[in-house]
């Protein structure tokens, strides 16, 4: 299944709710999976991005579809990068 990389940044409302509730974040990784991707990693992350996530889904639709309705939250911002495994890419040279 294809890997996707969700890069997340918190509005200050996301800050809020995660400080108030942490748990929200394993929330947000059960919608995914609702949507119809799978979240394999995350890290919470120090700079640039609050977030990053190892996610999988069958299609760029589903990513696109999983980016649109959690980033109409206005909670955060989003941003997906499209994973090739290396050696995938290197074959494709």
């Amino acid at each position: 299944m294809p890997t996707w990389i969700l890069l997340t940044t918190l509005a200050p409302e996301g800050v809020q709710t995660i400080k108030n509730n942490p748990q929200r974040i394993r929330e947000v990784n059960s919608e995914i999976e609702q949507l119809g991707a799978t979240v394999k990693a995350q890290w919470a992350t120090l700079g640039r991005f609050d977030f990053i996530n190892v996610v999988e889904a069958p299609d760029e639709k589903t990513m696109a579809r999983v980016s649109l309705e959690l980033g109409s939250r206005g909670t955060a911002k989003y941003e997906s990068l499209a994973a090739i495994p290396i050696d995938d890419f290197i074959s494709a040279l």
